[in-house]
């Protein structure tokens, strides 16, 4: 099945490409998942198996060799950012209709584009989570919401039909006129929550709920707002972190509204890990050059003073370094 008869090709075969392949498949669209080793291996002979907020086994083709696809109609990448340079390389001379990456970070879209051309490339990022468990299982945790949208801005059909569809699978998803904002909203977010969940290393709500770790993740958010506006982007409270207030208002207001999302979480998703805090206590590298440290260098080139986020970049360097 490797042509351009295959709808949607998912690259990373981890929790989120997961749910979206075995989601997307099981309402009869054609899928195709690229994936290797160990990974191919078990989609091969079991299919997609999804636990927790669905229970279900899907079959889906699986692709190995990544040279091999001539074409999609639409690619989605969803692997960690510290591969996908090498992950893309192979797939530069494949028909892609339209390309889109729910990955964490502000680089992908900049990597779709020297693979694809600007053109072909669309805004996406995931408010939804999962975990990729040892048996091949794929535990579905939040099923809040993708978005896809033009870039920087602005509606299109090829937006809404890649939402649609896989909105319609069971995957909430919208498609959103301003991408950029919410892609910005969502690393701002991430940032934070990936610093204390690497640090504190528990359930998302429990740190959250802290108001020592709640004024930390309140200041390194309020930073990165600084460095969004710099780059002259409106932030959003769209995101799994009122981002646009917390930046707004006093650092202990913004405290005390993150504790209150904890509280949230605590009841919606007591099981909740940030997918570092799941890679850091499996061995796995951590996503942090892509993320933090496109962050800190970009301050860098603005002249900007951020030095808790320059400081966490730091950690976890060091972090991952001893992991």
């Amino acid at each position: 099945m490797a042509g351009r008869d295959c709808e949607f090709a998912i690259l990373g075969a981890g929790a989120l490409g997961s749910i979206i392949g075995a989601h997307l498949a099981r309402a009869g669209r054609s899928v195709l998942m690229l994936a290797r080793g160990e990974r191919a291996a078990q989609i091969h002979e079991q299919g997609l198996r999804i636990r927790g907020l669905a229970e279900f086994d899907q079959a889906v083709p699986v692709l190995t060799d990544p040279t091999a696809l001539r074409g999609a109609a639409f690619l989605l990448v969803t692997t960690k950012t510290y591969s996908t340079a090498a992950a893309l390389a192979p797939l530069r001379g494949a028909a892609v209709g339209a390309a889109l990456s729910f990955q964490n970070g502000l680089m992908k879209n900049q990597q779709l584009a020297d693979a694809f051309g600007a053109a072909r490339v669309l805004g996406a990022l995931a408010n939804t989570s999962g975990e990729l468990l040892a048996t091949g299982e794929v535990l579905f945790t939040r099923n809040e919401q993708l978005c896809v949208g033009e870039l920087p801005g602005g509606a299109s059909a090829r937006a809404q039909a890649i939402a649609g569809a896989i909105d319609a699978a069971g995957v909430r998803t919208s498609a959103v006129a301003d991408i950029q904002s919410l892609e910005w909203a969502k690393f701002a977010s991430w940032a934070g929550l990936m610093v204390l969940s690497i640090t504190t290393r528990t359930e998302t709500w429990k740190y959250l709920s802290d108001p020592d770790a709640a004024l930390v993740l309140a200041r390194l958010v309020r930073e990165v707002g600084t460095l969004a506006e710099a780059c002259g982007v409106a932030l959003s409270d769209q995101s799994m972190l009122p981002v646009a207030s917390l930046c707004r208002g006093t650092e202990a207001a913004a405290a005390r509204a993150i504790q209150a999302q904890g509280a949230e979480l605590q009841l919606k998703a007591p099981r909740h890990r940030m997918s570092t805090l799941q890679d850091l206590q499996a061995g796995r590298t951590l996503e942090v050059e892509e993320t933090l440290g496109y962050a800190a260098r970009r301050a860098a080139q603005l002249q900007l003073a951020l030095p808790l986020l320059d400081a966490c970049y730091a950690l976890a360097r060091a972090i991952n370094r001893i992991r």
